[in-house]
């Protein structure tokens, strides 16, 4: 259990917030590129408690500022594109991309006073088919040379939902291996053949076991974990019947992402993004080691379970996340269906919009989780202290030169489960041959 105050101040993000300060100093994931793919490339943004306006002006360059206009205050998302900006309906105020008022029509003939007049902008990347945005001070961090950026657009497909509920409860279930056995605990096994896109349908690593049958059975992994320099490594042994070991390998990237394995082809990273102190988008980039990734059938799997333009999950609280009796009693642990992504949203989403860990009781497995929120308290205290190169990614690490990070299921057959899964991973890059993907 921690005080309310300190769950205030690891959880909540708007500008001046111990959390929000330590978040903007890193990249933020803010739009979908697909959401900027229509005749009107105008999409409003909020971002850690900001309202703001992501638009591609007639250059093809991004620009991200204050969705309201600085005149008086009208929704810059209803702006007209045109003249290499945004343009205020309201009075005609015009903005490039930095922000900068460049037009006032309305004043009177010769007046300057638009050269005083600039708005919140903030950099903006497009990796992947993502567009991710730094809203921190000075010059913006270099990208780590992550799987997900590394490889072609080919090879990586994006998307996102939206979750309401806390950004950082949203981040714990990712880096809490136990919780699989159960949440996603399936009674019956899958044909793996037919689990293309899905998380958990394959094989367990080089075994014929199904994924979810070694979950299933093996309810009590031993977990470790190891700081690095983008975050953490989260390990889950299970020791199988016969004398093996199944390891799978995850990650937590400071402060908010994660790198999972989704199947032995793919992996997953993850961001839980916030958008305000209670609600967050998780965005995900899905990177494949094998053939180029099927868009679109991931991308129709994934519309059958959302709305858009919001990315909204179809089922939710309010039709209660789909649950059937039946299907709990005969079929998946939680009875909500087949996809993971609806078991995890129940599961934060029903703690509350902001969990209340004055009442929580943590356990052994919960270790990744409480090493997590140290680093964070850490990183509030190094900030406060006026000491930012003491922030993980800023400590003079090369940034630049972070690669990986490894993610992967394998077996050990002699209990050493360091080599069998740095093996497993050397093995799967080599083999690739879409892209580069060796490393060291």
């Amino acid at each position: 259990m921690i005080s309310q105050q300190l769950n205030d101040t690891i959880t909540r993000v708007g500008p001046g917030t111990p959390a929000g300060e330590v978040l903007r100093r890193y990249w933020q994931p803010a739009a979908l590129s697909d959401e900027l793919a229509g005749k009107r490339p105008v999409v409003p943004v909020t971002l850690l408690g900001e309202e703001l306006v992501l638009f591609r002006d007639s250059e093809g360059e991004l620009g991200l500022i204050d969705r309201h206009c600085p005149h008086r205050g009208s929704d810059l998302c209803y702006g007209r594109l045109e003249d290499n900006g945004l343009r205020c309906p309201f009075h005609g105020w015009h903005f490039d991309r930095t922000g900068q008022c460049v037009e006032q029509p309305g004043e009177p003939e010769g007046s300057k006073m638009h050269e005083q007049i600039k708005t919140t902008s903030y950099p903006v990347e497009e990796r992947n088919g993502i567009i991710f945005a730094y809203m921190g001070p000075g010059d913006p961090p270099p990208f780590p040379n992550f799987d997900c950026f590394r490889a072609p657009d080919s090879h990586v497909f994006a998307f996102k939902g939206l979750w309401e509920c806390n950004w950082l409860q949203a981040l714990e279930v990712g880096i809490d291996p136990a919780h699989a056995s159960f949440l996603h605990r399936f009674l019956e096994d899958e044909d793996p053949s037919d689990g293309y896109g899905k998380q958990f349908r394959d094989k367990a690593a080089n075994t014929e076991i199904p994924m979810t049958q070694l979950l299933r059975d093996y309810p009590r992994p031993e977990i470790e974990v190891e700081e690095t320099d983008y975050g953490m490594r989260v390990i889950a042994l299970r020791n199988l019947d016969d004398g093996r070991t199944h390891v799978r390998v995850t990650n937590q990237i400071f402060p908010e992402a994660i790198t999972i394995p989704m199947s032995r082809e793919m992996i997953i990273t993850q961001w839980h993004v916030p958008v305000d102190d209670e609600t967050c988008y998780w965005y995900s980039m899905f990177t494949s080691f094998g053939d180029p990734v099927n868009k679109e059938l991931m991308r129709e799997q994934r519309l059958a379970e959302h709305r858009l333009p919001d990315y909204a999950p179809l089922k939710n609280k309010r039709n209660q996340y789909g649950y059937n009796a039946d299907e709990q009693d005969r079929l998946t642990y939680t009875g909500m269906g087949l996809d993971i992504n609806v078991h995890d949203q129940w599961a934060v989403e029903s703690m509350g919009r902001i969990q209340d860990r004055t009442k929580e009781h943590l356990g052994k497995t919960d270790k990744a989780i409480i090493a997590n929120r140290r680093r964070l308290r850490a990183a509030i205290k190094a900030l406060e202290e006026g000491n930012e190169d003491a922030l993980p990614m800023k400590n003079g690490t090369d940034v630049a030169a972070l690669t990986g990070p490894l993610a992967n299921d394998t077996i050990s057959n002699d209990g050493d489960w360091v080599r069998a899964y740095t093996e497993g991973d050397a093995a799967r890059r080599a083999a690739c041959t879409g892209w580069d993907a060796k490393v060291g």
